[in-house]
């Protein structure tokens, strides 16, 4: 179970990689498949970095252990979970149920 703290972090950081996909989006001509791609690469090679940062050594004492065939699962599993998730109403879209 992830700690409150972690999820606050999680959050920033979907939301900061969210404003900067967009962004990028918004200035140029850039087909969105080949931003998604952009971002998937950028993925793969911060998962190299901080893999490379922990190696088979740990030298930062979070307790993480780079398992690139575990991770790339994991990471492809959260891909996909993400993509079947249905969207959430926003409350704007649910029915009224009385008044205030």
């Amino acid at each position: 179970m992830r700690s409150e703290a972690e999820a606050r972090g999680q959050a920033a950081l979907e939301q900061a990689l969210t404003l900067a996909f967009w962004d990028a989006l918004e200035r140029g001509p850039l087909p969105p498949m080949a931003a998604l791609e952009a971002a998937a690469r950028t993925v793969g090679a911060l998962y190299r970095q901080i893999a490379s940062l922990h190696g088979p050594s740990p030298r930062c004492g979070c307790g993480w252990s780079p398992e690139p065939d575990e991770d790339l699962i994991r990471l492809e599993a959260m891909l996909a979970a993400t993509l079947v998730e249905r969207p959430r109403p926003a409350l704007a879209d649910l029915p009224v149920q009385g008044r205030a």
